[in-house]
């Protein structure tokens, strides 16, 4: 007998997912499963697993649930089971979960504790060994991460301060009466917008924890909901939709979302057709060198699914080019995770059948570090990092906006200027100079290598 314990990291949304279970027994579970499910299937096939139960932890805002999806898959043969504590309702069948059920796999067994606060549903659930009353480990969803908690903030204004205090009591009730060497498996790594400052580590302890999370340490509610008012980060545009689109049901699709392989003739007429966006996932420097006019550039590394969240609109169709047409798969499911599956099609044939062709090329100059210093003060440096990242250092006499923040901040930026955008390598500044150059900004220009190159070549830096 092996107990089987994986888990499973969505790169690009830092979402981990998990499959627990019993080989001897046959039997398995997977907990928050994203919606290209395939990684949970052969993970129980290399095991000798079937998948008897699908859990969620919580009602997702930031990744689109594969929960339905996985359970479409299984034939309908593993149940579905979510959480109704809170007062939490669903546009779908599922087997109601409540605070106490326990559920046994094998020699694995599970159970459920209600952890408001990041949603009034939240669920943990406890890991224990048959037999032992003392659990070893703790799926922990959004409530509690490595370094940093569960945000409270996510379903408005009129219910942060009632889910702070929930929170707050999560934290203090729950985890830290746990035994310190109880294993925290959190749902999110470094990079999730879920919580503020999530650590780099993809589990924890409850001792180090307590020892350690600066929240943990936070022995006042008071102080909490201030630690917590002033470290939320921004709200990601697509997390209202998702919420929505996780509690009601989201589309099932047996497989990766379709999409057409269109001839350059028929691509340039579908791109000019109202409410079509266009999307080019190739890399900065070939974006740069000559592009469709109005693609939005996200280059196709697994940041692609938090940026298009935040700069698309998942109503109205997305027309791709693709570095590769082997990419199509990667890329949709990128884009899959963070709830786009209304896709008009992609340029078959590439952008290399569309200059060959004799087809309109637009360009984005690419300017190094080297220009931009010797650069006159007319040119307006615009960094589009982080708010912290702005803070802990910029180019002297840059301008910041947020990247996500930009679509809405477009008409606070003067037209006639020239702006050179820059971020931390150049990914997030080439999304933006090409989100300029498509609302009618003529002279833009993206800065390859951004502020690591400017560092790195030792140029005067600024925190005034």
């Amino acid at each position: 007998m092996t107990l089987r314990f994986e888990q499973i990291l969505a790169d690009g949304v830092a979402q981990t997912s998990y499959l627990v279970g019993d080989d001897a027994a046959g039997v398995a579970a997977v907990i928050d499963p994203r919606p290209d499910v395939g990684v949970y299937l052969e993970t129980a096939r290399r095991y000798g697993l079937a998948i008897t139960h699908v859990f969620e932890t919580h009602i997702h805002a930031d990744f689109m649930s594969g929960a339905r999806e996985l359970v479409d898959r299984l034939q309908g043969r593993a149940k579905l089971c979510l959480s109704v504590e809170g007062g939490a309702e669903y546009g779908f069948d599922h087997d109601p979960l409540r605070d106490g059920d326990t559920f046994d796999f094998g020699s694995a067994r599970l159970e459920a504790k209600h952890t408001p606060g990041h949603t009034p549903e939240h669920l943990a659930f406890l890991l224990y060994e048959s037999g032992k009353d003392s659990p070893w480990g703790v799926l922990t969803g959004d409530s509690f991460f490595v370094d940093s908690v569960g945000r409270p903030d996510l379903m408005g204004d009129e219910q942060t301060e009632e889910l702070t205090e929930a929170l707050f009591h999560t934290v203090h009730d729950f985890y830290m009466r746990l035994d310190d060497g109880v294993i925290i498996y959190p749902c999110h790594g470094a990079g999730s917008e879920c919580g503020p400052d999530i650590g780099d580590r993809m589990s924890s302890t409850i001792g180090f924890e307590r020892r350690f999370n600066p929240y943990c340490r936070i022995e006042r509610l008071e102080d909490f909901k201030t630690a917590m008012q002033e470290n939320a980060p921004p709200v990601p545009m697509h997390y209202p939709h998702l919420k929505k689109v996780n509690a009601a049901g989201p589309p099932v699709l047996g497989n990766l979302p379709k999409v057409p392989g269109l001839t350059p003739a028929a691509f340039a007429q579908a791109v000019e057709t109202p409410g079509a966006q266009l999307l080019d996932t190739r890399d900065m420097l070939a974006f740069g060198a000559g592009h469709i006019a109005g693609a939005l550039n996200i280059g196709g590394r697994p940041d692609l699914s938090v940026w298009a969240g935040w700069l698309l609109d998942p109503e109205r169709p997305i027309h791709l080019v693709l570095k590769s047409e082997s990419d199509l798969p990667r890329i949709l499911r990128l884009l899959w995770r963070t709830g786009f599956v209304n896709f008009g099609g992609y340029l078959a044939g590439g952008m290399d059948l569309w200059q060959e062709e004799g087809r309109p090329l637009a360009q984005i100059p690419q300017v190094p570090v080297h220009e931009l210093k010797d650069a006159p003060a007319e040119v307006q440096r615009l960094d589009v990092r982080k708010q912290e990242e702005w803070d802990a250092g910029r180019i002297p006499g840059a301008r910041h906006v947020f990247l996500g923040e930009l679509p809405g901040r477009l008409d606070e930026l003067d037209r006639q200027r020239t702006y050179a955008t820059y971020c931390a390598s150049g990914f997030r500044a080439s999304a933006a100079a090409s989100l300029l150059k498509a609302h009618g900004f003529e002279d833009v220009r993206n800065v390859p290598g951004s502020w690591k190159a400017w560092t790195a070549a030792g140029y005067p830096t600024s925190t005034d």
